[in-house]
């Protein structure tokens, strides 16, 4: 079903369209864009959905010159973002600003009643999908140390190299501060790894 354009007089209609390859073509959003009634159309060419929308010069533009009020439009709802949460708080920044946003393919306006509804539920898969992920990490965790893996960062000095820089040490002419400058680590993190093995001085 196509979306009908419905904006007042004093509204403005802002088109916003990306591509990520060069090997991609701009054409059919710009068609879109253009169908709907966008009175201009900012693009991304070349930029990736990774980068987040605030990023993006072409976004950027597009944001300045949208008032509350106004209607942000797009070919498509991963013309902002990959990930649906990106998305989502993309969309809720612009509520903050009291503009409104229309997707032409997921048919989503958010001047009427079922657009606000629709995106308010994709908000939802977005926390749901955010905790499905919160709690497959935990469990893999759990299941890693029951495994008997070690977590975390990997230590900045070794075994090896923290009894190698204790005897230079105890064997006098050189102090924790300056061992610590020649492994390029704090003198805390000589310490502490020192600390981890029981080595004194």
């Amino acid at each position: 079903m196509k979306l009908n354009k419905i904006v007042k007089a004093e509204q403005k209609c802002i088109g916003y369209a990306r591509i990520s390859t060069v090997d991609q073509n701009l054409a059919m959003q710009l068609d879109g864009l253009n169908s709907y009634g966008c009175e201009n159309i900012y693009e991304d060419e070349g930029v990736s959905g990774g980068i987040h929308p605030f990023e993006r010069h072409g976004f950027k533009t597009a944001l300045e010159q949208l008032n509350d009020g106004d209607i942000l439009v797009v070919w498509k709802l991963d013309r902002l973002g990959r990930s649906l949460r990106g998305i989502i708080d993309t969309c809720d920044h612009l509520q903050e600003r009291g503009i409104q946003f229309v997707s032409l393919t997921e048919n989503i306006d958010t001047t009427t009643v079922m657009g606000r509804a629709f995106l308010h539920f994709l908000g939802l898969l977005a926390e749901l999908e955010r905790g499905l992920i919160k709690e497959r990490t935990l469990h893999g965790l759990a299941a890693a140390r029951r495994r008997g893996q070690k977590l975390g960062r990997p230590f900045a000095l070794g075994n090896e190299e923290l009894r190698e820089a204790h005897i230079a040490i105890a064997a006098g002419g050189v102090n924790v501060a300056d061992m610590a400058k020649n492994y390029g680590v704090s003198h805390r993190t000589m310490q502490r790894g020192f600390k981890r093995l029981g080595l004194l001085w």
